[in-house]
């Protein structure tokens, strides 16, 4: 089985961390900027493990993991959604 990493390059800010935690190296820091100036990770999918390390550390909550099977493909991680309940209330 393999996995595949998702990444909002558009909203990524290229901290990095994504980077230096896959195990595999399958992320690099892009060489082209997006639209808000930052040079975003990019996803290389190249014997991705989906072990979704990457999408854990992400301060962004930008990267999805899919773990791809013979029949299917299925959400490993993702980033918790704004309309999910929280453990502590927000201010408002």
């Amino acid at each position: 089985m393999a996995g595949k990493i998702v990444i909002d390059m558009e909203r990524c800010k290229g901290c990095g961390l994504c980077v230096a935690v896959c195990p595999k190296k399958n992320i690099a820091v892009s060489r082209e900027s997006n639209k808000n100036g930052y040079f975003p990770a990019q996803a290389k999918n190249v014997g991705c493990t989906a072990c979704t390390q990457c999408a854990v550390v992400c301060p962004e909550g930008i990267i999805e993991v899919l773990l791809e099977e013979p029949d299917r493909l299925r959400i490993v991680a993702t980033a918790a959604k704004k309309d999910t309940p929280h453990l502590v209330e927000e201010k408002r």
